[in-house]
Formats: structure tokens, sequence, C-alpha cells
């Protein structure tokens, strides 16, 4: 994930890379199956997923079934139609770093990651996961992602950032009872690509340790009209330091 310099304050995502910023990266995912006519789906690591809207086959990109192929065109990184945490996880820590500053503008690029989101189960329905959700856009917003000044630094250059998750650890969220989240948390490597001034590009990394917890579970959300069904991984939060096992 590409990373910009941090603003100061509280530890944050961006505080680890000190001058970077974030660009695309696109993950593997595992595809889910209908189990047969007229049953309920189960996930499968290797066939096409009906998606919600009737289609027969849900959008993807190299063969892997994602919610939407077209954000690549936006410079973001597509999220995954998968059941899997670790496929999950390695996507969504590339996806809250990577985008370009040519193709799309910050608050564009924050609305889509939204769209990852899901309640967190563990608090009771109504007032109380909507409480939640809300301070977790929050925290994305204020505390995870690159900042509005950092931004709009790196658009001067034309920047844009790729991000690549390496081995994911997952670890337990504590107070579920269903077993349905997990913490991950992993290495990502970010690219970071900006004008040169004469022309051409100049490319750098940088590396830093990243987590978010995740719920692949019955109660996830899907994001609508999508081939994402309940149960398909969703985001619950991203985390501003790493969360260590």
């Amino acid at each position: 994930m590409s990373m910009a310099r941090s603003t100061g304050g509280r530890a944050k995502m961006w505080a680890w890379i000190g001058g970077a910023v974030l660009l695309v990266g696109v993950v593997g995912i595992v595809i889910a199956a209908l189990s047969g006519s007229g049953s309920t789906p189960t996930p499968s690591p290797s066939d096409p997923r009906t998606p919600s809207n009737g289609s027969s086959s849900s959008p993807s990109s190299n063969g892997q079934a994602i919610v939407d192929p077209d954000v690549v065109d936006r410079g973001w990184a597509p999220e995954p139609i998968t059941t899997d945490a670790e496929t999950y996880v390695a996507a969504a820590l590339a996806a809250a770093s990577t985008f370009d500053t040519k193709a799309s503008a910050r608050d564009e690029w924050l609305d889509y990651l939204e769209t990852w989101f899901t309640p967190d189960t563990r608090y009771p329905e109504g007032q109380d996961r909507e409480r939640q959700l809300s301070a977790a856009l929050t925290e994305l917003r204020q505390g995870v992602v690159l900042p509005e000044q950092e931004w709009q630094s790196l658009a001067a250059e034309d920047g844009r950032v790729e991000a690549t998750a390496g081995a994911v650890s997952l670890s337990e969220v504590p107070e579920d009872a269903t077993g349905d989240m997990a913490i991950g948390t992993a290495d990502v490597v970010l690219t970071f690509t900006r004008s040169d001034g004469a022309g051409g590009e100049s490319s750098y990394e940088e590396s830093v340790r990243v987590s978010v917890q995740v719920l692949c579970g019955e109660e996830s959300v899907p994001t609508p009209n999508s081939a994402q069904r309940a149960g398909d991984c969703k985001v619950v939060r991203f985390f501003t330091e790493p969360v260590e096992p």
C-alpha cells in the first residue's frame, strides 16, 4: 500500500512511511459457487458466484470474482468476492493505500472504501451497530488514510501508489462468540510513482505493517447490486496501528 508523510498526532498508518503515498494493486481472490438449483449457495474456492441482480456471473478481473472491475480505471484496488479471510485481508489492506491522483479525487476514493464496510456484529442490532460503523468510517478518514494536504502535494506531482500485501497473520477478535470475525495483519509494500518534472517518472518503495478487522459470516452486509452475498467477507474496521496476535 502506498502511503505519505504523517502530519503528526497519534500513530497512524501514514506516520510509518514518512514522505510517501499509495498506488493501485489488484489482489487475488477466491470464488464461491452455487451448490445447486434452488438451494442456498455454498462458498467454493473455484467457481463463479451468481450475483444478486440475477445475471449469470459476477464481474471479474483476470478471471477472479470481484465486486466491480471498473474501479481499476479509477486507480483503486477492486474488492474481492470471497469467504476466505486471508484473501480478503490482503485485498483490503492494499485498497486502503491504493489510488491514482490523476484518475480520481480523494473524496471519491474514500466513498469507495466505505463500500467495503459492514457493521460490527458484536454490538446489538440497530443504533449501536450504526454508531460503531460510523465511528469506524470516521477512523478511516481521520486516522488511517492519506490526509488531504498530503494528497494535494502528491497530486501536484501526478502521483500514484501501488500497494501489495505480503503473508497475512490472523488473530481472534475479542468478544466475538461466532468466530466469524478476524483481525488480519500483514507487511505491505508501497510503490510510489511521481512525475520527475522532466517528462518522466520516478518510483521508490516503502514498507509498513498494518491491520484490519474483517467479518466473513452470515451477518455480513453485501454491496448492493453486486454478486456479493451475506457470508462473504467485508471490512469491520481498519486500525491506526498494527495488531499483533
